[in-house]
């Protein structure tokens, strides 16, 4: 008897030596099947009866047996009667498939990866490939210490349930981050400016010390907008390194980058290859002017609001590309600004996936074309950035396939991240002592865009509590509203020798007229309440108190062109508010403020800030000024006095009166001082003030004088483990008598 034996899961082959015309098959029996079909088994074989077969014939058969995925084991046997015996164990089949142990990923994520599922047959290779794609899913989350291990529970009639459990580890963090090439910003700058960060004890109410692949590629991005928004336009990164720890922890990220020269805009040009096209009327649209910082920002808004004008004249496909001459030597660019013809393409779909808990409304709302509209790149542009912007999102991917000749869909895909966190702050002020506030805010609430917050803080001199809701996009528009209920302690015994209590509700509404101009309209209805009047207080503070009720209507006009909200170095911002109070209610005055603050960075590090703030206050239909409502001067507000400690004060009792104007003014220059890499920087200041008479005003009983205040100083920025701190020290150099000096003053508080 010639006799073949393949065996094993990853066969291995025993035979005698043919003869050289091979083998003669006369039949082929099977054995072994329980599901599967006789004829499935002979439809892999290259083999029939009655037929010579070769060697590599009967290993080509075998092998292609095997692969089928089948079975575990195939055995062939040649009898002494030329028949091939095939001997097979069935791979069992899968009844359930489960995941066990996956908190962070879903089991519908995770079933979009796996091959095997409920009633395929189980392979072990598979099994294995599927064990690879579920790891590979954790590791784009930053997840590299999971470990995948799959159990079957076997059952009768050769079924098995397969379950695979994770144990999904902690994700890896950031141990460091480098950056290689940054000769005009510190490193404490650019990581301000990514959202990946450095791991610390204090961030663990935050992910944004845990690496992710995807979030790398984001920093790169964040990093050139950072560069060409500040006059940087050959900036490039040129590599992103992510290196994983020997324990699979942790990564140090390297940036290395090549920032290139700084450029200010010289001459602006606009052409058109279109014919009828008014360009003077365009150069309106423009947001950079010569002399500018070069900032992508202020171009791409640019061509947005061209591509806008020209839209409402009737040019639907038209494509505005911005065009650069260089001169590095001289630090210049011209801008040029071509508008041609684009292709005739209509949106035909847009497709929104991945956004499992925001409604579809909250997205599409943020786009700039809508299904029908002629498809142009900047609107396109800008409804990225608009859906970015709304920070509900870790990533936004946005594609355009085309449909047909004339159409395109536009496939949205988000990722969606925590839109609610919790914030606690400890701090320590000279004003009001030891503090600790709290609060919880959802930026998305319900999935509708909609912001709850809750916060709390008290001081040892404060108290004050606020609930708020906000709407986006009321009545289907763009314009805000909401909601606030506050309420309010503070203690003026050592300035006034009294305590108020304030509580109430407040509705907002806004508008955004442009992406600088915003427009703010608000009414208030509070009760306030000036109470433990001290027995040796001054008769002007005795005459009010008690509780008055507050009926008013208000609104701010913004105008902001500052590079950055948080950590401004360039622009300016300009603010106007104008409230009214006597719609009802005990108290009846006109109240005016005004703020100006303009910025200006040289040689990349020394940021000026010259800063004016105004305010005017005065009753009407016989109401004087409550105290409460008066302004105070010192402190935050002038550095080198105690908070209100510039002003009228009664001469009995040293009671501070406040004013129905003020004016405060000044200069700052912050400065590195070799500490960046700790997060600290100094300060010099110069302020300047003075606050208005109070009603009431009596020269026989009270101190009073509208000279100029000044004062001089220096101090320190810190962006501590625990937050900011500022330490000021501040030397009046002009100041009354009667005023109360602070020389040293001391902030110090964190956001978690």
């Amino acid at each position: 008897m010639k006799k073949l034996i393949y065996a094993g899961l990853f066969t291995s082959l025993i035979a005698f030596q043919a003869n050289a015309a091979g083998y003669y098959i006369k039949n082929i029996e099977v054995s072994g099947l329980e599901r599967v079909e006789r004829e499935t088994v002979l439809s892999y074989l290259n083999l029939s009866s009655n037929k010579n077969v070769s060697q590599e014939e009967l290993d080509a058969s075998f092998k292609s047996l095997y692969n089928t995925g089948l079975f575990s084991d195939i055995d062939f046997d040649i009898s002494s009667k030329n028949v091939l015996k095939i001997n097979v164990k069935e791979n069992p089949i899968i009844g359930q498939r489960a995941f066990d142990g996956n908190d962070k990923i879903s089991d519908k994520v995770l079933e979009k990866e796996v091959q095997l599922g409920p009633r395929s047959v189980y392979d072990k290779a598979k099994v294995q490939q599927d064990v690879q794609r579920i790891l590979d899913v954790y590791r784009k989350t930053g997840r590299y210490s999971v470990t995948v291990e799959p159990k079957i529970i076997e059952h009768e009639e050769n079924r098995v349930d397969l379950i695979y459990e994770i144990d999904e580890g902690k994700a890896a963090t950031i141990d460091k981050i480098n950056f290689l090439g940054n000769t005009h910003y510190s490193n404490a700058d650019l990581q301000e400016a990514i959202a990946s960060k450095e791991s610390r004890w204090y961030r663990f109410f935050s992910s944004a010390d845990e690496y992710d692949a995807e979030k790398l590629d984001y920093d790169k991005e964040m990093l050139r907008r950072f560069y060409t928004k500040r006059g940087y336009a050959d900036f490039s990164v040129t590599s992103a390194i992510a290196e994983l720890s020997d324990d699979n922890k942790s990564f140090i990220l390297t940036f290395t980058m090549d920032e290139g020269p700084r450029y200010k805009v010289d001459n602006i040009t606009i052409i058109s290859n279109i014919p009828e096209v008014d360009i003077d009327r365009l150069y309106k649209d423009l947001e950079v002017s010569k002399g500018d910082w070069y900032n992508i920002e202020d171009i791409e808004k640019s061509v947005s609001e061209m591509t806008d004008t020209l839209g409402k004249k009737g040019f639907a496909f038209v494509e505005i590309e911005p065009d650069l001459e260089r001169d590095a030597a001289n630090g210049k660019v011209n801008l040029t600004f071509t508008i041609n013809e684009s292709e005739r393409i209509f949106v035909n779909r847009i497709n929104i996936t991945g956004n499992s808990r925001t409604m579809d409304e909250v997205i599409r709302r943020e786009f700039r074309l809508a299904e029908g509209d002629a498809f142009n790149i900047s609107k396109l542009r800008d409804s990225r950035r608009n859906i970015e912007n709304l920070n509900y999102f870790s990533k936004v991917d946005m594609q355009t396939n085309a449909v047909s000749d004339s159409k395109a869909d536009i496939d949205v895909k988000v990722e969606e991240k925590s839109t609610g966190y919790f914030n606690i702050g400890v701090g320590y002020s000279t004003t009001n002592g030891f503090l600790v506030r709290g609060g919880i805010t959802e930026n998305n609430f319900r999935g509708k865009g909609q912001e709850v917050s809750l916060n709390a803080g008290v001081s040892q001199r404060t108290k004050d509590y606020n609930i708020s809701f906000t709407e986006p996009y009321f009545l289907g528009r763009r314009l805000s509203a909401g909601v606030d209920l506050f309420l309010e302690d503070q203690d003026y015994e050592d300035e006034a020798s009294y305590d108020t209590r304030t509580y109430g509700t407040r509705a907002r509404f806004g508008w955004r007229y442009t992406d600088r101009f915003f427009h703010y309209a608000r009414y208030n209805l509070s009760q306030n309440d000036i109470k433990n009047v001290k027995s040796n207080a001054s008769e002007y503070v005795k005459a009010e108190a008690g509780k008055a009720v507050t009926s008013s209507v208000g609104e701010t006009f913004v105008y902001d062109r500052r590079d950055s909200a948080f950590n401004p170095k360039e622009g300016y911002y300009l603010s106007f508010g104008h409230d009214i109070a006597g719609l009802g209610g005990d108290t009846k005055y006109n109240r005016v403020d005004v703020k100006v603050n303009k910025y200006y960075t040289i040689a990349d590090y020394y940021t000026f800030r010259f800063f004016a703030n105004g305010g005017y206050i005065d009753g009407y239909g016989g109401k004087k000024v409550r105290m409460s409502d008066r302004y105070y001067l010192g402190g935050s507000n002038m550095r080198g006095f105690e908070f209100a400690g510039i002003g009228a004060r009664d001469k009995r009792t040293r009671d501070a009166l406040g004013g129905n104007w003020m004016f405060y003014s000044g200069a700052e220059l912050t400065f590195p001082i070799g500490l960046d890499e700790l997060g600290v920087k100094g300060r010099l200041f110069y302020d300047m003030g003075t606050l208005g008479k109070p009603d009431n005003f009596n020269k026989d009983k009270i101190d009073y004088s509208a000279k100029l205040r000044q004062s001089i100083g220096f101090g320190f920025d810190w962006l501590s483990p625990m937050g900011k701190v500022n330490l000021d020290f501040g030397f009046p150099i002009t100041r009354m008598d009667y005023d109360e000096k602070e020389v040293f003053r001391l902030n110090f508080g964190t956001s978690l």
